[in-house]
């Protein structure tokens, strides 16, 4: 019963669900429990749900340097060659609300099916690496391991042997340089 469920022990059982949530609130998985006289069991997270920060929407900071382009970063004017600053003020006002209203308009339109597109792909690529590479990787490692030790066993039969004798050999050798002038 507590497969997919974290921190769960194979002796707890439960005769409902162990996830406890207010009405309509998918994002916030750990809420308060409804009723603490009525359920003394450990309530679990529930891996599928997460909550999301509406504020900070790149917590791991991957579009610092990627896409992060102000009017400042686009339209520069060098000094002595100022427009008017009702000019100025009108083409950075344009260009901002234009920028973020295009940016929410594609969002809107193309930000959804792309989730899926993505989401699709994601679980394919994390479908093959589980049920496909790593099991080759291991079949690798395993079918490996017999010539490794045939190898391992040559090395120590011929190779040995030949590099001791001839460590031997040159550890008498002595060299010495001397300044002709």
């Amino acid at each position: 019963m507590t497969s997919g469920y974290k921190d769960a022990t194979p002796e707890e059982e439960y005769t409902h669900s162990p996830f406890i949530r207010k009405q309509g609130n998918i994002y916030k998985p750990n809420n308060k429990e409804m009723d603490n006289d009525s359920f003394n069991e450990k309530t679990l997270q529930d891996v599928h749900t997460k909550e999301i920060d509406l504020v900070n929407r790149d917590p791991k900071h991957l579009n610092d340097e990627v896409v992060k382009v102000d009017f400042e970063d686009v339209i520069a004017e060098p000094a002595g060659t100022y427009s008017f600053d009702g000019v100025w003020k009108a083409s950075f006002t344009t260009f901002t609300v234009t920028k973020y209203w295009c940016y929410r308009l594609l969002t809107a339109l193309v930000g959804i099916p792309l989730a899926l597109v993505w989401g699709i792909f994601f679980a394919i690529l994390s479908f093959i690496h589980i049920w496909a590479v790593v099991p080759c990787v291991k079949s690798y490692l395993i079918e490996i391991h017999c010539v490794s030790r045939v190898y391992s066993i040559c090395v120590h039969t011929f190779c040995d042997p030949l590099f001791e004798a001839m460590g031997k050999c040159f550890s008498s050798v002595r060299v010495t340089t001397t300044k002709v002038v």
